[in-house]
């Protein structure tokens, strides 16, 4: 496959794929979600491949869906939405549901959508550069894949989303259930690597079934129905037309997106 916005190679049947937008610190586009469906269709089916590792070419891992591209769509209303937030949602749940065990290794930013997405990976190891986060409702938006509550549970997720804190350190997010492990930094591939290797060498087929059978336990838990809910909120968040997103968009069209953003910063206290 001749993809651009990503790189994929095999290691004695662990597969490695790369996000590879680095002067976009890997922010997710159309062409990305497009060439990620299509890589993993194919090796859903790829009986030599064991486990797949997840990493970011780059500063960083992710920075979240590609905010250039949705201030360039102008979208009004729940039906112009929900297609767009369904996508978004599927392209970080696929990891999630991915037949095979997938492991997140993560650098620098992992950010909003990012964030959500090493934590859609069953096993997510970061180095000390790794900084996680969702500051999605500072820019008026909500959360399209509600995972946070699930690993960090109500009260820590409550404080880190409402708030829209997106500096959250390895060692911090090792404590509320983020990550899987917190490496020094520059050793989160090897890191997976190795732990990669452990699960290869143990039967595929059994393997995808315990998976399986976790993600259902949780599902019995509410999870799936949690997420669609979550997916359904934001929707609608991305549809209302309130006052704050009336001039953060009015100013992305006026001066860009930069200056919307710094516009968003400049109202809460950075330090």
């Amino acid at each position: 496959m001749n993809h651009q916005t990503i790189q994929f190679e095999t290691r004695g049947g662990i597969g490695i794929m790369t996000l590879n937008r680095p002067e976009r610190l890997n922010a997710i586009n159309r062409q990305m979600i497009d060439e990620t469906k299509e890589l993993l269709t194919a090796l859903e089916k790829d009986d030599s491949l064991r486990v797949l590792v997840l990493q970011g070419a780059g500063r960083g891992f992710c920075s979240g869906f590609d905010l250039k591209d949705g201030a360039a769509a102008e979208r009004t209303g729940i039906a112009e939405w929900r297609p767009v937030i369904e996508r978004d949602f599927d392209f970080i749940m696929q990891f999630w549901h991915f037949p095979k065990p997938t492991i997140a290794a993560v650098h620098g930013a992992a950010i909003a959508a990012g964030c959500e997405l090493a934590m859609a990976c069953d096993i997510t190891i970061a180095d000390a550069t790794a900084r996680f986060g969702e500051p999605e409702l500072r820019f008026g938006s909500g959360i399209v894949a509600l995972l946070m509550p699930w690993m960090a549970g109500p009260k820590k997720a409550k404080e880190w989303l409402l708030s829209g804190f997106d500096r959250i350190g390895a060692e911090e997010a090792l404590s509320w259930g983020l990550i899987n492990r917190a490496v020094p930094a520059g050793e989160h591939v090897d890191a997976a690597l190795k732990l990669a290797r452990d699960i290869a060498v143990n039967d595929r087929q059994k393997v995808a079934m315990v998976k399986q059978a976790i993600n259902r336990s949780l599902d019995i838990m509410g999870f799936r129905e949690a997420l669609a809910m979550g997916m359904e909120m934001e929707v609608q968040i991305e549809a209302m037309d309130t006052p704050e997103g009336r001039e953060f968009d009015e100013i992305v069209r006026r001066d860009g997106l930069k200056a919307a953003l710094a516009w968003r910063d400049a109202r809460f206290d950075r330090t």
